[in-house]
């Protein structure tokens, strides 16, 4: 899935504002990057996403405990924060956008990310007015992350080192200088990696004492895309189905395209052709055995019928055969009145004979014979077993042959 990712700026953004962005076609790696206006911002594509990037200097970070039941989704946290962190912060409460971390849980520590609410407000409005709406918004750099150092900056005099000690410690943001290791608190036993642009790695290099990875600004920003933080919350946040859709969406494109699913997509392929496999041999097999019983039985019916050339229905003109010899040799079958006569004469209980009689081939109606449940239950019990069923109607009892509609 493609990401554009929008750098968004220091300063309060307007319609002439300019924005550097990341654009990558496969959400792994950078393939575009640059700067224009919001307007001319190149498109993230039909099944892509737009992320915005907060800057590391937009942004503070406070650890706070959560009280019991107030959780991310709770109507009472956007009060619950301004009381937590009115004496932690220097501007008013109410002008301040907060957010907190990915799997924050109510009663636990969690970090919160703080930022100016109407410049932040400001930078999506102008995106989203210029068509380029946002999916997403993350931070260039955060807390919880494995212990980092980074060196951002494109001269000497505007370098900072970015400190992220460990999960606990939170990000630290000091100039690249020695007062400014001596606050970082590093480890020297046990130094975390550092990373550095390419503009200002001998610098890092010589104030660090040690080589560093270099990492450029937009290798940076797309793996902040690809973190689980999300800074649009609250009143920021997008609807509900909306961002189900996004994630889905983002999910499906990962699915389909990120290498690091190749693997599965593979195995779902071969699974879904040995499936496709499996149920045409089973069904070629059902084919043979259904061909093969159709041709048992038209073979029994022309091997005990020779006379018939034509098979069109064997079970039909076998049974009419049948019924021809029967017929020819006199002999009666369950079908005929005298057999469907003795069938009631057994099951039937003595009493008044029936007012009418009708007979058509495997049916034969008594008319005016009415039997209680009791007793009908009792008749049609004795013709269990035979060929013959015994049925009530409203005008009487009708005997039918078994295989009679």
């Amino acid at each position: 899935m493609s990401t554009l990712i929008v750098h968004l700026p220091l300063a309060r953004a307007s319609a002439a504002t300019e924005y550097r962005y990341t654009l990558s076609l496969d959400g792994q790696q950078v393939a575009r990057h640059g700067v224009a206006a919001a307007s001319m911002l190149p498109p993230p594509g039909r099944t892509g996403e737009t992320v915005a990037l907060v800057p590391v200097q937009a942004l503070s970070w406070q650890r706070v405990a959560l009280p019991p039941g107030v959780g991310p989704h709770s109507p009472r946290l956007r009060s619950v924060l301004e009381g937590l962190l009115e004496d932690r912060v220097l501007d008013e409460p109410a002008g301040l956008h907060f957010a907190l971390e990915p799997q924050a849980r109510a009663g636990q520590e969690a970090w919160v990310a703080v930022c100016e609410r109407a410049w932040l407000q400001a930078a999506l409005q102008a995106l989203e007015a210029a068509g380029r709406p946002v999916a997403r918004v993350v931070p260039e750099l955060a807390p919880g992350a494995p212990a980092a150092l980074h060196v951002l900056g494109s001269t000497a005099e505007d370098a900072l080192l970015a400190c992220a000690p460990g999960p606990e410690q939170g990000l630290r943001l000091l100039p690249l200088a020695a007062a400014g290791l001596a606050l970082a608190g590093l480890d020297g036993a046990n130094p975390p990696p550092a990373y550095a642009e390419p503009a200002v790695a001998a610098l890092a290099e010589q104030a660090l004492g040690r080589s560093v990875q270099l990492q450029t600004e937009h290798e940076r920003a797309l793996q902040a895309a690809q973190g689980a933080w999300d800074l649009a919350q609250a009143d920021l946040a997008r609807s509900a189905r909306a961002r189900r859709l996004r994630q889905a969406s983002s999910l499906a494109g990962s699915l389909l395209r990120a290498p690091q699913w190749r693997a599965a997509r593979w195995g779902a392929a071969l699974c879904v052709l040995a499936h496709l496999a499996g149920l045409n041999a089973w069904a070629w097999q059902e084919r043979q055995a259904l061909a093969a019983k159709q041709a048992g039985v038209r073979q029994v019916l022309t091997g005990s019928f020779p006379q018939i050339q034509v098979v069109v229905d064997a079970p039909v003109q076998m049974e009419r055969e049948l019924a021809r010899l029967r017929q020819a040799a006199g002999s009666l079958s369950a079908r005929d009145f005298e057999a469907l006569l003795a069938a009631a004469a057994q099951a039937l209980p003595p009493g008044p004979p029936p007012t009418a009689i009708d007979f058509r081939p495997g049916e034969l109606r008594l008319r005016g014979i009415a039997l209680p449940p009791e007793a009908l239950e009792a008749a049609q019990a004795r013709l269990r077993g035979t060929d013959h069923t015994l049925h009530g109607e409203a005008d009487g009892l009708v005997v039918r042959t078994a295989s009679a509609p």
